[in-house]
């Protein structure tokens, strides 16, 4: 498991495009035949992707949780982008289509991932924070959840928000997440921007061409830098930075969120007049 640490405002000023990519830039997601997480110090939030081809994948805790199996002290959310594929909870099978999402609680023991067609293997992408109380597990179907319709035409920000987990939802510790699917000829994502102080938040943006990027922005209002990001990728926000983007072409991105509250309105609003 990849350890990245916390970061200092101030100190993120002074650093390279090199430094920030090392630093907040997810990159190597959905290897085949492989599990990859990435460990932050940011609200100890996990963010990882199993890709199962001729072989089921387990989830281990590994050394760095000092735990018996990765879910005893923690809960997950995982949303498969890829085709369709099966994730495993206790020797109990929960099929997840495109777009489909399961939450899975604390507690749970034995966490397996497993490909429809190997030839086609399913793209199993997680987050996962720690818990204090165990709730359900749901599989959340992307067709009958939460969504709602935002943005206009003449902003370039046309987007389908849906909501999988989150208290009037699926209920959790603090775990927080669903995806935005942005319309064709629209770009731009969370434009005028928002910091949340009490919330930190992980972007993967993906449905994304080859030849296409994505500029995503972060940093304070007043201090703001760009990771370029291509297909699959995700991007650390800590809770003092804006997370908003705007692409080549339209695209989609997994959002999940964790920290002291699970209010989804929680947020200090930018105006694009301070924005520097």
């Amino acid at each position: 498991m990849e350890i990245r640490y916390a970061s200092n405002p101030n100190d993120v000023k002074n650093y390279t495009t090199d430094r920030i990519r090392a630093d907040f830039l997810i990159q190597g997601l959905f290897q085949e035949n492989e599990i990859k997480a990435v460990y932050s110090h940011v609200d100890r939030i996990i963010t990882g992707s199993a890709c199962p081809t001729e072989k089921p994948l387990k989830l281990e805790a590994g050394d760095e949780l000092r735990a018996d199996y990765f879910l005893q002290r923690r809960e997950m959310g995982i949303i498969n982008i890829g085709p369709k594929g099966t994730v495993m909870v206790d020797g109990v099978d929960y099929e997840l289509d495109t777009k489909f999402g399961i939450y899975i609680g604390m507690g749970s023991k034995e966490i397996i991932f497993k490909s429809a067609d190997p030839k086609k293997p399913a793209k199993f992408y997680f987050n996962s924070t720690p818990a204090h109380k165990t709730y359900p597990i749901a599989v959340i179907n992307p067709d009958t959840c939460f969504k709602a319709e935002l943005g206009t035409k003449e902003e370039a920000n046309e987007r389908t928000l849906r909501r999988f987990i989150h208290p009037d939802e699926v209920q959790s510790c603090q775990l927080v997440m669903g995806f935005t699917q942005l319309k064709p000829g629209s770009v731009w994502n969370t434009m005028p921007c928002h910091t949340h102080d009490r919330r930190m938040e992980v972007y993967m943006y993906f449905d994304m061409t080859e030849d296409s990027v994505v500029f995503h922005y972060m940093g304070e209002p007043t201090e703001t830098r760009h990771i370029v990001m291509r297909n699959e990728e995700a991007v650390i926000s800590p809770s003092w930075s804006i997370h908003s983007g705007g692409g080549t072409r339209n695209y989609t991105f997994i959002w999940g969120m964790a920290g002291e509250n699970q209010v989804f309105d929680d947020m200090d609003a930018v105006s694009i007049k301070e924005i520097r």
